[in-house]
């Protein structure tokens, strides 16, 4: 059986549930609508006995862009930009907790670049297969925001502060033998093999004692209460600087600088 909406798609085979970013065109650049799909999705499989894994993909030639920065720029010309943010980084972090929360254990399934926030539903993951091709990069700097997504609030205890650290301060990208050796991601693969291989996973983890994988997990998520709080913090400080002069010319400096972004 397979659910369709406009930018997620949801599909149960067995004992596997597969999501996918299906806003392929756009490269899968995270907006609300998309966010509210993918927390809708994850809701269902929480509440759907049979699931007992879930691979998390992506449509298209990379994984997620990130925040939509055509779509911010608009807003930036609106009044309601406040609103629109808080929103955003707001069903961001829902969706990084739903898949954290999620009873069955998640395995990623990314390609190309994971550029901004959507590092945060790489980090929501438990398992992440990658394909060598993978980056992830923050991009905070070029666009003068300050982070979400969880990299502060969750990327320094999956790499170590020092790494994070770098990567935010210098606006430094993790290549992906990178990613894996510092444990952001579990494996890598050829592209082609990275949803093949992530399902092998996620059947894997199907085959084994449902209790002791939902167990495992919940023991291994630690205090989600603290994520949770340094996901707000991040939300809180995104809304209060997203209108500065910083992050419009830093918004429409990185446009200029990328005429092939999508949705031009």
């Amino acid at each position: 059986m397979s659910i369709a909406a406009p930018s997620v798609r949801l599909a149960h085979a067995g004992a596997v549930s597969t999501v996918t970013l299906a806003r392929a065109s756009m490269r899968n650049a995270l907006v609300p609508d998309l966010l509210l799909d993918l927390c809708v999705s994850l809701e269902e499989i929480a509440r759907r006995e049979e699931t007992r894994a879930v691979v998390l993909a992506a449509d298209g030639d990379t994984f997620s862009i990130g925040g939509d920065l055509r779509r911010l720029e608009r807003e930036m010309r609106g009044a309601a930009l406040e609103t629109y943010s808080a929103e955003f980084v707001g069903l961001l972090n829902q969706s990084i907790v739903s898949l954290l929360r999620l009873p069955q254990p998640v395995v990623g399934a990314v390609h190309g670049l994971v550029a901004g926030g959507a590092i945060g539903l790489v980090l929501g993951c438990d398992i992440v297969v990658a394909a060598d091709d993978c980056r992830f990069d923050p991009q905070f700097a070029r666009a003068g925001f300050t982070p979400d997504g969880g990299w502060t609030a969750l990327l320094p205890h999956v790499v170590g502060r020092r790494r994070a650290s770098a990567c935010l301060l210098l606006d430094r990208a993790l290549p992906a033998d990178e990613a894996l050796a510092c444990g952001l991601v579990t494996q890598l693969a050829p592209r082609e093999r990275v949803c093949a291989l992530a399902r092998d996973m996620a059947l894997r983890i199907a085959a084994a004692p449902d209790a002791t994988m939902r167990e495992g997990k919940r023991l291994l998520a630690g205090d989600l209460a603290a994520v949770e709080r340094g996901l707000e913090a991040e939300r809180e400080r995104f809304v209060a600087t997203v209108g500065a002069a910083e992050a419009r010319d830093g918004v429409a400096r990185y446009l200029r600088s990328c005429p092939t972004y999508p949705g031009a």
